[in-house]
C-alpha cells in the first residue's frame, strides 16, 4: 500500500528522533508489531487495586471503611500532583495557577461530599467493633494530607494558634515542634503523645521538614503574593484560594467532625477515637482557627471560622 505524505512524515521524524539517541528504529518499530494491544485492566493495574482491601475482622462493612479511605488517599495525590505543577512552574502565571487550585477545589468537594458514603453506610455496631482491631492507626496518620497544608501555606499558618505569633520569625524545626496537629494527638488522660503520634512523626518528620523548606518560597501564599507584587489579576485565584481554605479547614475536618459525633459520641462519656485523640477539640474548626491565607478574609469571617458550620452539623445531627 501507499503511504500518504502524512504517514510518510511521521516516518521520517521517526527516524530522526531515533538516530539523534544512537537508536536503530527497526528495533522500535519491531517491539510495537508482537507487542499485545494494551487493554484497560491493565493499564490501571485494576486485579491489582481490587487485590488491595485486607480486612483484619470478619465485619463485611470494615470493608468499605478501607476502600473510602483508600480512595481518600487518591485524590489526595491527585492534589499534590497539582500542588507539584504550581510550586515546580518555571513561569507561572496567576491564570495557570487559578486553574490548577480549581481541580484541587474539585478534589475536595468531591472527598467532602463524598464522606457520606462512610458515615452513612457503615452499622455503628460494626463499626464500634472492628474499630478496635485497628489501633494505634488512625486516619490521622495520613502524611499526603499534611503535605497538602504544607504546599497550601507559609509554614507559620500550620503552628498552634497559642504559638503562631510568638514563632512567627522562628526556623522550621521550631515551628515544626509546635505543629498544631501534634495536640490533636494526646492522650485523654495524660497529655502525653499518643503512639499513633510517636509513629507518624518517626516516618515522615524528615519529609515535612524537607517539604517545608523546599516550599518555603513557592507555598501557595508565597505564590500569590508574589504574582500580586508583579501586577498580576489576582481576584479569581483569590476567590480559589478562599474555597481552598475552607475546603481544607472548615469542610473536610467537619466531615470527620461528623463521623466522630455519630460514631464516637457517647452520652456523658466521649469514645476516644482509634488513636486515643483527643477528638472533640481536634477537629472542630473554630477551636483550631487554622486559616491559610488570612489576608484574604476579614477579621470578623476569622473570629467566627467554621462556627456556623459546626452549628448547623449537630443540629442536623441530634434532630
Amino acid at each position: 500500500m501507499d503511504f500518504t505524505p502524512e504517514i510518510k512524515d511521521k516516518i521520517n521524524k521517526l527516524q530522526e528522533k531515533y538516530e539523534a539517541m544512537g537508536q536503530d528504529m527497526a528495533s522500535y518499530l519491531d517491539g510495537l508489531l508482537y507487542a499485545d494491544f494494551l487493554t484497560y485492566w491493565d493499564y490501571i493495574h485494576l486485579d491489582t487495586l481490587l487485590s488491595l482491601q485486607s480486612p483484619k475482622t470478619p465485619f463485611p462493612d470494615e470493608e468499605i471503611f478501607i476502600m473510602y479511605h483508600q480512595i481518600t488517599e487518591l485524590y489526595f495525590k491527585l492534589c499534590l500532583h497539582e500542588c507539584t505543577q504550581i510550586s515546580t512552574h518555571q513561569e507561572l502565571t496567576a491564570k495557570f495557577f487559578t486553574e490548577r487550585v480549581k481541580r484541587i477545589n474539585a478534589y475536595f468537594n468531591a472527598l467532602t461530599t463524598s464522606f457520606e458514603v462512610m458515615v452513612n453506610g457503615m452499622e455503628k455496631k460494626q463499626f464500634l467493633k472492628f474499630r478496635m482491631s485497628l489501633l494505634p492507626a488512625s486516619g490521622f496518620q495520613s502524611g499526603q494530607y499534611r503535605m497538602i497544608e504544607i504546599s497550601a501555606t507559609d509554614f507559620t499558618q500550620l503552628v498552634d494558634k497559642s504559638q503562631r505569633e510568638a514563632l512567627k520569625n522562628s526556623t522550621i524545626e521550631q515551628k515544626f515542634e509546635y505543629i498544631y496537629w501534634k495536640f490533636g494527638a494526646t492522650e485523654l488522660a495524660t497529655g502525653k503523645q499518643t503512639l499513633t503520634l510517636k509513629q507518624f512523626i518517626k516516618k515522615y518528620a524528615d519529609q515535612f521538614l524537607a517539604l517545608a523548606k523546599e516550599r518555603e518560597r513557592s507555598n501557595f501564599s508565597a505564590l500569590y503574593h508574589q504574582l500580586n507584587e508583579k501586577g498580576e489579576d489576582v481576584n479569581e485565584l483569590g476567590e480559589e484560594l478562599r474555597k481552598l481554605d475552607l475546603y481544607v479547614n472548615v469542610e473536610w475536618p467537619l466531615s470527620h467532625y461528623k463521623s466522630a459525633v455519630r460514631y464516637l459520641e457517647k452520652d456523658p462519656v466521649d469514645i476516644a477515637a482509634t488513636g486515643g485523640t483527643n477528638w472533640q477539640k481536634y477537629l472542630p474548626p473554630r477551636f483550631q482557627k487554622r486559616i491559610f491565607y488570612p489576608f484574604l478574609w476579614t477579621e470578623e469571617q476569622m473570629q467566627e471560622w467554621g462556627k456556623g458550620w459546626v452549628l448547623s452539623v449537630l443540629q442536623t445531627l441530634r434532630k
